[in-house]
């Protein structure tokens, strides 16, 4: 499991019909405009379905990074991506995607 700021990531499977994004952009700050994304988009491919987000590394590692944060590497593999939340009593449902 990674944590990256606003965004959480751990090794997953990527569920079936997951169509590739034509980016690498894991999350884009609401507030700042800052992004966490994979360095270099040639190493890893961001799929989505149904609102859901997955992250496949197809070379031996790739390197997410954020303006903010110190760069993490993840090492070849599948992982599902969150971005975390926080209790909003006002927000539907009572919770919110935590601003970055």
């Amino acid at each position: 499991m990674y944590r990256h700021g606003d965004v959480f990531i751990a090794t997953g499977e990527i569920s079936k019909g997951a169509k590739q994004l034509p980016h690498c952009v894991l999350a884009e700050g609401e507030v700042t405009g800052h992004r966490h994304e994979i360095e270099e988009p040639s190493t890893a491919d961001l799929l989505q379905f149904r609102g859901k987000l997955f992250l496949r590394v197809t070379a031996k590692q790739a390197t997410l990074v954020h303006q903010e944060h110190k760069p993490i590497a993840l090492p070849k593999g599948d992982y599902r991506i969150w971005i975390q939340r926080e209790y909003e009593p006002k927000a539907p449902r009572g919770f919110r995607n935590v601003s970055d």
